[in-house]
């Protein structure tokens, strides 16, 4: 027996599913058949997600930000900012992205923390906007 076959026939009966559903267990599942209420995803499984989603914002940030003033790590906080709240709320930052645009860095800091985002994750925000204005990574 081919280890295709069984993929082949195992994708046939859990059908595809980009987006978490019930099964008729009751278990939460994704993809094809993964019950994320007992098994999850490993760390391996973790930090694949997490390249391919950053890979992702990276992409996005380039195609609709002018990031020509931008070093690599301001270039990360909007990546980072896109991968938290999705391109479209990162795009709702109109001020802030107005002054990354011209290199007005410590304004672009002061629109970040001048924002509900800011409030919701409020050491994240503090550090990223320290990136943003110093144009140096935090640890």
């Amino acid at each position: 027996m081919s280890i295709m076959n069984t993929v082949e026939q195992i994708k046939k009966h859990e059908g595809y599913r980009r987006f978490p559903y019930y099964c008729t267990g009751g278990k939460l599942t994704i993809g094809y058949g993964r019950n994320l209420d007992n098994k999850g995803v490993d760390k391996d499984e973790a930090e694949y997600l997490l390249a391919q989603d950053i890979q992702n914002a990276l992409a996005g940030v380039k195609r609709r930000i002018d990031i020509s003033h931008c070093n690599e790590a301001r270039v990360a906080v909007l990546t980072n900012m896109a991968l938290n709240i999705g391109l479209q709320g990162l795009m709702g930052f109109k001020k802030m992205l107005a002054h990354v645009q011209q290199g007005e860095f410590e304004d672009a800091a002061v629109e970040m923390l001048d924002s509900r985002w800011a409030s919701q994750v409020p050491s994240r925000a503090q550090e990223l906007a320290q990136q943003m204005l110093s144009g140096e990574w935090q640890s």
